[in-house]
């Protein structure tokens, strides 16, 4: 079994969720979370922080880790173990742009109920519900604020 480890993020700006349309040889099409793989020397955060820039071009902060979600597949060399670290991340403006490289035809920000019913798989869902409600709960308590994203001390360890 190889084992790997990726990091993503669930962007938010002004209520809305940025999601990734990615279609793959046309063996592989649908809405996503942005994620990639951690690279060496490189924290949980950092990865995240780094993919989500690279795969929507977004400007994020991280507000705090969410949870993991964990899934296999198979590849020509065999069966992958994944591990994927989530953060609920705060954008700070509507900007996105696919990554092409990476396959990713489209994104853009979407209303919960929207992203929920676009997302393909059931793993990203579960995760955008537990980042919304951590959302909303900031919100509500006054400690969502899209004018004063949080500062670099209010980053999660990893």
């Amino acid at each position: 079994m190889i084992e790997a480890t990726s990091c993503g993020g669930v962007v938010i700006f002004r209520g809305k969720i940025l999601l990734l349309y990615k279609n793959y040889h046309h063996h592989y099409d649908g809405w996503v979370l942005p994620k990639g793989t951690v690279e060496e020397g490189e924290s949980f955060d950092e990865t995240a922080i780094r993919e989500v820039r690279e795969e929507t071009d977004a400007n994020v902060t991280i507000v705090r880790y969410v949870g993991k979600s964990n899934y296999t597949f198979t590849v020509p060399e065999g069966m992958v173990d994944k591990t994927v670290h989530w953060y609920l991340m705060m954008g700070d403006s509507y900007h996105s742009r696919p990554q092409r490289r990476e396959y990713f035809e489209d994104s853009g920000y979407y209303k919960y109920h929207e992203a929920y019913h676009l997302l393909k798989f059931a793993n990203e869902k579960a995760v955008l519900k537990q980042a919304f409600r951590a959302y909303i709960d900031m919100k509500r308590h006054g400690r969502w604020n899209q004018n004063d994203a949080p500062g670099k001390d209010d980053k999660p360890q990893t």
